[in-house]
């Protein structure tokens, strides 16, 4: 491996790099960033001009706090540059989506066009001794059969030998990204033991977390399994939730008593699950073994069921009302975040479309959305509902009592449990909270 520059000082080669970066999304960017302030020559390349443009005038084209700063910093001093196609390095790290494909009973599989096109651009730039870190999120032996072996097919290599080949998943939190990506524990998995360990050797350089070497399926089994984890508790919580909707209790009040037990520590309820990890992760590890899978399975579809009963709800409380017009506030997947893919908030609006509901939609940090955004006081005005199903920090500090002359009927659903729904009702409104009883709001 190539030591970083000294005093972050370019490379004298202008096509030669210590670390090319393919993909510039929500994790790419970061990574390429975070090596080049770290005084690594980086190459970063994304097939969107407009990223790159944008990358190369300094500028970010994601919402991420300090990410802006990063990118200037090692933009001004030529350690990260852009391009649309990759160059030598020493090591690629490819950092692309994979999305996901529809199968049968609602069952999602893996799209790993994108991963297989990356690893195509790079193979006419790999020489002997080169590492590959593959950081996208996959299915349990995508590393091994779709790089590994391609690379070596290829190229008639030896992973190990001639080319070293990892998976090094990414572990971060929208909103901290470029903090956990220094501060977080890594999960560093070689195909082969000594692929492992010039992965390490890399990551040494930028991460103060502990680095936990492994295999390359375990690891990627390891990242799937944290996000399954996750799932699979919200499921749990959102069945408590509609069972304290039957029972008319407040779920708030049933967790917050049984969390105060040392072992219990459900999670909240929600309007579902969102973003490109949680909805999808759970079923890559359906898809690897789809008999041994079933609890996961289950708790993928109650969770992606929210949406639907929650609009269920709306509409009984809501029947008296001629045709009504909501106001849907956030469609971000979680809160004080720009990131919509896979958002709650995208299914309840196809549910209200599917029933002719009027809705206007706004969002304080979502800049792009593939139905129109409109701003606060137009979506509020005439309308008979506020639907929250985004936990921004703007909804909490709104005034209920200012709203009234604006709206025609006054109904506040908030499905993140956010707002403070005693003063919404002091101030005249019908409020519903996710597994709270009106009564009880």
């Amino acid at each position: 491996m190539t030591e970083p520059l000294s005093d972050a000082e370019p490379s004298t080669t202008d096509d030669t790099f210590d670390l090319c970066v393919v993909g510039l999304g929500y994790i790419g960017l970061p990574t390429a960033s975070m090596f080049a302030t770290q005084g690594y020559d980086v190459l970063g390349v994304d097939v969107d001009e407009h990223v790159v443009q944008t990358v190369n005038d300094g500028e970010i084209h994601i919402d991420e706090p300090g990410l802006r700063t990063m990118v200037q910093a090692a933009v001004n001093s030529d350690q990260l540059q852009a391009r649309s196609t990759p160059a030598p390095a020493d090591t690629f790290v490819i950092a692309v989506p994979t999305p996901s494909e529809e199968r049968e009973q609602g069952r999602l599989e893996s799209d790993l066009s994108y991963i297989e096109q990356a690893v195509e651009t790079i193979l006419p730039e790999l020489e002997r001794g080169n590492l590959v870190i593959l950081e996208s999120t996959s299915p349990p032996g995508t590393t091994l059969e779709r790089v590994a072996d391609h690379i070596e097919e290829d190229r008639d290599w030896t992973v190990g030998e001639d080319i070293h080949v990892a998976h090094c998943p990414e572990r971060v939190l929208p909103g901290r990204i470029l903090r956990e990506l220094t501060q977080n524990d890594r999960v560093i998995g070689g195909v082969t033991e000594s692929c492992a360990e010039r992965a390490v050797d890399l990551y040494r350089g930028v991460v103060d977390g502990e680095l936990h070497q492994t295999t390359a399926t375990t690891a990627e089994l390891v990242k799937l399994m944290e996000n399954t984890y996750r799932d699979v508790n919200i499921a749990l919580a959102n069945e408590l939730a509609n069972i304290c909707d039957h029972l008319g209790v407040d779920v708030t009040r049933v967790i917050e008593l049984a969390n105060c037990h040392p072992r219990v520590e459900l999670h909240h309820p929600g309007p579902g699950v969102g973003g490109h990890c949680l909805p999808i992760d759970p079923w890559f590890v359906v898809e690897s073994a789809p008999e041994q899978s079933n609890l996961i399975q289950q708790a993928r579809r109650l969770n992606q069921a929210v949406p639907r009963y929650l609009v269920g709800e709306l509409e009984s409380v809501l029947d008296s009302v001629t045709s009504p017009t909501i106001a849907l506030f956030g469609v971000a997947y979680k809160g004080n975040v720009d990131d919509a893919r896979e958002s709650p908030a995208r299914y309840v609006l196809e549910l209200f479309d599917e029933r002719n509901i009027e809705t206007d939609v706004y969002d304080p940090h979502v800049r792009q959305f593939d139905r129109e955004l409109t701003g606060f006081e137009e979506a509020v005005s005439g309308a008979d509902a506020i639907v929250v199903t985004a936990a921004h920090d703007e909804f909490k500090y709104l005034d209920p009592a200012g709203l009234t002359d604006l709206m025609r009927n006054h109904y506040l659903f908030d499905f993140c449990n956010h707002l403070d729904l005693q003063k919404w009702q002091q101030a005249g409104f019908t409020c519903r909270g996710r597994g709270v009883p009106e009564a009880d709001a």
